[in-house]
C-alpha cells in the first residue's frame, strides 16, 4: 500500500472505527442554533469547549475572537506552522446551525443527538456544516500522522458561529486578521453536491440581493363598494409593476440586471453539470427562466429574480376594502458578470420609465449580503483538484463555477485574494434546513477519503502561483 492509500484508508477508518461519529456526536448535542437569541453560551462553548481544544492536541495554536460587529457569534483562528517558507492551506466551517424544528423530527429522532438509521445518520448540522468541517479535519489528522507527523505545508483554519443568520462580522474579521488568514489556497466544504454518486468543485458562489418594493397611497382602507374603481389598487399596482421586470415565464425583462452573456469556459464546464435529475427535489419547471439555457446555466449562470412575498390588504383576514399598500420582498441571485451596485438603479430607472413612479425601490440590509465570486474552471487549482479526486475515486468530478446558493465567500476570494475551492460531502436530498436533516454514510466515506487524497496531494507536489 502506497503512503497515499494508506493515508486515505486511515481517514476512512475514523468512520468505521465510530471515531467520526463519536467526535460529531458531541458536536452535534451543543444547540449552536445562532438564529436564537439565547445560543450565545452554547455558540462559544462549541469552539472553547470542542473543537479549540480538539485542535489544541493535534499541534494547532489557537485563539478565539468575539464577533467585531457585537451582532453574531465568535470566530475561531487556529494555525499550524511546519515552516514559513511552505505554502499555506486556509481552511473554514461554520458551527453553528439552524433552528432544530424539534417537533418535525420523525419519531425517535432529535436535531440534537445524532442518530444513525442504516445508512444515514441523522441530527441538526450533520451536513450542514459540523460534519463536513469535522471530516476534513480528521482528513487532515490522518495525512499527517501518515507522514510521520508532518503535512509538507501549513494550516490554518477559520471557523465561525454566525453563518446561518449571514456571516456578520467575517469580513471584518478577515481585513483586521488578514496576516493571520494569509495562505495560498482555501480548501473546504459546504453544501451538497449536485449528484449524490459524482463528486462536486465549487468554486464560488451567486450573490444574493434583497430590496423591497412598495406602493403606499393613503392611510387606511376604504369601502369598496363604495370607492372601488375611485380609488387606485396598490396591490395591483405593484402585480403590473412586478411583472414589468419579470415575465409569465420567469424571465428577467431588464437587460442590466442580467449577464450580456455565459462566457464560452463557464458554459463548457456548466454542460457537465447536472441539475435537479437525482429525483431528491421537486421536478423542475422546464418551462421557466431564461428561454433557450439549459438547467445548469439557468441556476448557475444566470441572474434570477425571484419575489419571496407578496403583501396587500390583511392577507389573514380579507375584508371588502381597497387596501391602503402593498409591499413585496424580492430578490436577485447574481453571477460576477454584472455590477451588484447598479441593480436598484437600474430597477428605479426601469419603473420610471414604464409610468410607475408610484413604486418605491428600498434596499435591506438582511444580513447576509454575500457578494458574487468564481473562479475559472480550467484553471490549475481545478484541474489540480479534480484530478486528485479522480486518483482515489475513479470518478470526473463536476466542476461548478459557482454554486447557485451563497456563502461569505467574498471574503475569502475578494478580501484574502484566494483560489477558493469547495468539496461538498452531502447532497441535495439531506433536509438540510429541515427536520430530519441527515448525510448518507457512503458519501461520508467517499468524502473522507477524497479530503484525505487531496491533502496528501498537496505534500506532493508543486501549487499553483498565487497569480496563475
Amino acid at each position: 500500500m502506497s503512503g497515499r492509500e494508506a493515508a486515505i484508508a486511515r481517514a476512512v477508518a475514523c468512520l468505521d472505527d465510530g471515531v467520526y461519529e463519536a467526535v460529531l456526536a458531541d458536536r452535534i448535542a451543543i444547540p449552536t442554533a445562532s438564529q436564537d437569541p439565547t445560543s450565545g453560551p452554547a455558540l462559544q462553548a462549541y469552539l472553547e469547549k470542542d473543537v479549540a481544544p480538539w485542535l489544541r492536541v493535534r499541534g494547532y495554536s489557537c485563539e478565539i475572537l468575539p464577533n467585531p460587529t457585537g451582532k453574531g457569534g465568535p470566530f475561531l483562528i487556529a494555525e499550524r506552522i511546519e515552516d514559513p517558507a511552505l505554502p499555506t492551506l486556509l481552511t473554514y466551517g461554520h458551527g453553528d446551525v439552524v433552528p432544530g424544528l424539534d417537533a418535525g423530527w420523525e419519531e425517535g429522532l432529535s436535531p440534537w443527538q445524532l442518530t444513525r438509521r442504516g445508512d444515514r445518520l441523522y441530527g441538526r448540522g450533520v451536513v450542514d456544516n459540523k460534519g463536513q468541517h469535522t471530516a476534513n479535519l480528521m482528513a487532515l489528522e490522518a495525512v499527517r500522522a501518515e507522514r510521520g507527523g508532518r503535512l509538507g505545508y501549513n494550516v490554518r483554519l477559520l471557523m465561525e458561529m454566525s453563518e446561518e443568520v449571514g456571516s456578520p462580522g467575517i469580513d471584518e474579521i478577515c481585513r483586521e486578521h488578514k496576516d493571520r488568514l494569509a495562505a495560498d489556497v482555501l480548501i473546504a466544504s459546504d453544501g451538497p453536491r449536485l449528484v449524490p454518486e459524482t463528486p462536486t468543485l465549487m468554486l464560488g458562489t451567486r450573490g444574493a440581493l434583497n430590496f423591497d418594493l412598495r406602493v403606499r397611497y393613503r392611510e387606511g382602507g376604504h369601502h369598496s363598494g363604495n370607492w372601488g374603481g375611485l380609488l387606485a389598487n396598490p396591490g395591483i399596482r405593484l402585480a403590473h409593476a412586478i411583472a414589468s421586470l419579470v415575465g409569465p415565464t420567469g424571465q428577467v425583462l431588464v437587460p442590466d440586471l442580467v449577464p450580456e452573456c455565459i462566457p464560452d469556459g463557464i458554459k463548457r464546464a456548466l454542460a457537465k453539470c447536472i441539475v435537479g435529475q437525482d429525483g431528491s427535489g421537486p421536478a423542475i419547471d422546464a418551462w421557466w427562466g431564461e428561454p433557450g439555457l439549459t438547467a445548469a446555466e439557468k441556476v448557475l449562470g444566470w441572474n434570477t429574480f425571484e419575489v419571496l412575498a407578496f403583501s396587500t390588504g390583511t392577507p389573514h383576514a380579507p375584508v371588502n376594502a381597497v387596501p391602503p399598500d402593498a409591499f413585496a420582498r424580492c430578490q436577485i441571485r447574481y453571477t460576477v458578470d454584472r455590477d451588484v451596485n447598479e441593480f436598484l438603479p437600474a430597477i428605479s430607472r426601469h419603473l420610471r420609465e414604464k409610468g410607475f413612479d408610484d413604486v418605491e425601490v428600498v434596499s435591506v440590509k438582511s444580513g447576509a449580503e454575500w457578494y458574487a465570486t468564481r473562479m475559472d474552471p480550467e484553471g490549475p487549482w481545478p484541474r489540480l483538484v479534480a484530478a486528485s479526486i479522480m486518483e482515489t475515486t475513479g470518478k470526473e468530478a463536476m466542476i461548478m463555477p459557482n454554486s447557485g446558493g451563497s456563502l461569505p465567500n467574498d471574503s475569502f476570494a475578494n478580501t484574502l485574494g484566494l483560489p477558493t475551492i469547495y468539496i461538498p460531502h452531502s447532497y441535495t436530498g439531506c433536509s438540510q434546513h429541515a427536520p430530519n436533516e441527515h448525510a448518507l454514510v457512503p458519501l461520508v466515506r467517499e468524502g473522507l477519503a477524497i479530503a484525505a487524497g487531496v491533502f496528501w496531494d498537496l505534500g506532493e507536489t508543486r501549487w499553483p502561483a498565487r497569480d496563475s
